[in-house]
């Protein structure tokens, strides 16, 4: 989080629209923290986008399109990769943001296939908020386990991987010591 995905999401699908290409951007419908239906930055900047409850809702409405944007990937289902490839396969350049780890550390949903099978990756970090180094993990704060928590700044900051697992550790409870019996 707070790495400028979606900023970097928003440039490019504008540019795109500059060369006079056909644009369609996705997100999904549970995603309305700074907007109902369009992609919002965390800068405020933002793009009009359609809001899909399922990946293959992607694939009827982008028919037409020469650029389709996705935000929030890590959101939608394993389905999404086969979405993607099909996008491409057919011409379509096909431009996904979204988080690569869960709050634990873990590769978080259709993330890791998407970026096996895709041609450019590139791979934005934020700063940490601890001591200043590149950040690529978030750090949960809020007391939620939930594997999906809308957040911001409220429930989630920017970490790098000491920093990171420095909190985890605080998080944790200390081991159970057990005295042996003699």
């Amino acid at each position: 989080m707070f790495s400028g995905k979606t900023e970097e999401l928003i440039r490019r699908l504008n540019r795109a629209k500059i060369a006079r290409q056909q644009v369609e951007i996705f997100k999904p419908s549970l995603d309305k923290r700074y907007h109902e239906l369009d992609v919002v930055s965390h800068n405020a900047n933002s793009i009009r986008s359609t809001p899909v409850a399922l990946a293959q809702e992607i694939l009827l409405l982008a028919s037409g399109c020469d650029v389709v944007g996705i935000d929030e990937a890590q959101f939608f289902d394993e389905s999404l990769v086969d979405v993607c490839n099909q996008l491409a396969d057919r011409g379509t350049r096909v431009i996904v943001a979204g988080l690569d780890m869960d709050y634990t550390g873990k590769p978080f949903g259709p993330m890791p296939a998407l970026m096996a099978v895709a041609e450019f990756v590139t791979k934005v970090h934020a700063v940490c908020v601890c001591c200043g180094e590149i950040a690529s993990y978030s750090f949960r704060i809020a007391a939620s386990e939930d594997k999906i928590l809308l957040g911001e700044t409220d429930s989630y900051e920017a970490r790098c991987r000491p920093c990171f697992l420095e909190g985890m550790k605080e998080k944790s409870p200390e081991p159970i010591r057990v005295a042996a019996k003699h």
